[in-house]
């Protein structure tokens, strides 16, 4: 056996045995995910009372509406997805490259510097601390700290991919631009607007940052992340390895011109909006590209739909990806942004990509990874099913309801009628969003109830006695 070999045989006998990756971490870095995720469903509900004037905390300064609604994007962003990715990135890495990630010890500094970052935003945000970047309102003293993290993570995840000999899966491909990707990012949209670039030129700054952080920071992860769990999970490969790197360089090469798009109609350069056009419609065709690949894949082995939970997530999360890009190559032409601009049609978008998409595959890999971490079936499986028609239904209903919404405001603002008609006639829609959020909320209700019943069967299975194994006089064991 050659040296090559050998390594890889003890490498794949370390994960069998549960030494190369940290589950543990995998766990913890889960739990804070789903822990942010509640934080920001009460800051989402919070501001949907608002809009249908039921606030219960009116009068208070650290809980009024608008720094909720940071605290809500902020949770999403920075405290769920960051985590959840975080924690799939641990076990999935270290099983790519057979290797494990560059230090366990700073594997644990990072989740606790994670956590104290996301809670000092929010602290700072509740305090009025906030800067006035869309997507990048962390206070200017957190800044720093955010991309100390973030080198860190680059570091101890490119180590053991930098001694991976031989081609790399493309999964590695997405995830190695991530991370040089999200630090230029976060670099450029929270201290270059801030502090170097004012004006016009800062806002075509700011807008390149806040569609970066999706296209650049999570997207890459996030299909990085697919093209690691569905082959696993279908057991078989990937339809076509050259459509997957078509997907990645059409990414990189489109997504960071997009960003002005979020400010059409504004005093930046035509061209660069003109561009920013371009090059969100060249984005859905390479999304188009990754989606083909994909039911290709499960061309065939379709009834995993049905049998299979966590595929039947990623792939409605893919559809919805399609739908979002679909929408997003539509609202970005300037006829149709004259209708839609600053409405809630745009609200319905962001909640689209960020919950129907990025979060539904989130919900995808915890329903797969959870009984592995815990050793332990899931305690309900209607529970399972409940988490997802119900996380489902009530996105699904949102966006179409704000969609709506978005269309009836640019209506009323086009005609140039009174600005309370424009409130007035979007309550109805506003009470529907309320309930289409509370029925999200009891999705994950259902799931956090189902986590916990699966912990605690987990604890009775490791306390009960280890049975007793007997030997046969031919030496082997019973019941092998």
């Amino acid at each position: 056996m050659s040296e090559h070999s050998s390594s890889e045989s003890e490498a794949v006998a370390a994960i069998a045995e549960g030494k190369l990756v940290e589950e543990r971490l995998v766990l913890w870095y889960f739990v804070a995910a789903l822990g942010y995720l509640a934080i920001s469903l009460a800051g989402g509900l919070l501001m949907a009372l608002q809009l249908v004037e039921w606030n219960p905390l009116q009068g208070s300064e650290y809980l009024s509406p608008g720094r909720w609604r940071m605290i809500h994007t902020n949770a999403i962003a920075y405290g769920f997805i960051a985590n959840a990715f975080l924690g799939a990135l641990h076990w999935a890495v270290p099983r790519l490259t057979l290797k494990p990630v560059g230090s366990r010890a700073l594997s644990y500094f990072i989740f606790v510097a994670w956590q104290v970052v996301v809670l000092s935003t929010a602290v700072g945000i509740m305090m009025g601390q906030a800067q006035g970047v869309e997507w990048g309102e962390t206070p200017t003293w957190i800044d720093p700290l955010a991309l100390a993290g973030l080198a860190l993570v680059a570091v101890n995840f490119m180590i053991p991919i930098a001694k991976t000999k031989g081609p790399l899966y493309v999964t590695l491909w997405y995830f190695m631009a991530a991370f040089v990707w999200t630090f230029l990012t976060y670099a450029m949209g929270n201290i270059m607007p801030q502090y170097f670039i004012p004006g016009t030129s800062g806002g075509a700054i700011a807008g390149l940052f806040i569609h970066d952080l999706v296209g650049l920071f999570v997207t890459p992860l996030a299909w990085g992340l697919m093209y690691y769990f569905v082959p696993i999970l279908l057991k078989k490969p990937i339809w076509s390895h050259g459509l997957s790197l078509v997907g990645f360089w059409g990414l990189a090469f489109f997504y960071p011109l997009n960003g002005i798009h979020h400010f059409l109609y504004t005093p930046i350069p035509m061209f660069l909006q003109y561009g920013a056009v371009i090059a969100t419609i060249a984005v859905e065709l390479v999304v188009t590209t990754v989606i083909i690949n994909f039911f290709a894949t499960i061309w065939g082995s379709t009834r995993a739909l049905i049998t299979n939970l966590p595929i039947r997530w990623f792939y409605t999360g893919m559809v919805l990806y399609f739908v979002t890009c679909a929408q997003c190559a539509m609202q970005v032409t300037l006829t149709f942004q004259k209708l839609i601009h600053f409405t809630d049609w745009v609200v319905g978008h962001a909640h689209l990509v960020m919950f129907g998409v990025f979060s539904i595959w989130f919900f995808g890999m915890m329903t797969y990874l959870f009984p592995r971490l815990f050793r332990t079936p899931w305690y309900s499986r209607r529970l399972c099913e409940w988490h997802y028609w119900l996380s489902i239904g009530g996105i699904i209903v949102m966006f179409i309801d704000l969609g709506l919404a978005g269309m009836f405001q640019g209506y009323y603002w086009a005609s140039l009628r009174p600005w309370d008609e424009s409130v007035a006639g979007s309550q109805p829609f506003w009470i529907i969003r309320l309930f289409a959020g509370l029925v999200i909320i009891a999705g994950q209700l259902a799931f956090f109830y189902n986590i916990f019943m699966t912990w605690r069967m987990s604890r009775r299975s490791a306390a009960r006695p280890a049975p007793q194994v007997t030997y046969p006089a031919g030496g082997r064991v019973a019941g092998a």
